[in-house]
């Protein structure tokens, strides 16, 4: 992936299919902020605010270096919004996040 990356979602936590945690990084100017965890309201408002978040790991004793996977969206469908990685998703759905 190119271009500006605000955030990556490392895992999630979810219940009865929404995601309750986001365990994630954010871009802190030029490099990414230590671990934090945001609920789904904040992500939410991130993701309305424009802020792009891509699925990602962190490589392992290389600081804020990661593998990025796919860009994570905020789709809204019959008046409801969900948080996914499908452009036509129905329900909280953030592929290759593990749960934790």
């Amino acid at each position: 992936m190119t271009g500006k990356i605000d955030g990556v979602i490392e895992a999630v936590r979810t219940k009865n299919g929404q995601i309750l945690l986001a365990r994630s990084y954010e871009r802190r100017g030029a490099a990414f902020s230590d671990r934090i965890m945001l609920d789904r309201k904040s992500l939410v408002e991130r993701l309305r605010a424009g802020k792009i978040f891509v699925v990602g790991e962190r490589v392992v004793l290389h600081g804020g270096t990661f593998i990025f996977g796919a860009k994570v969206n905020l789709v809204k469908r019959g008046g409801q919004e969900w948080i996914s990685t499908h452009p036509d998703a129905s329900r909280d759905e953030i592929e290759s996040a593990p749960v934790f």
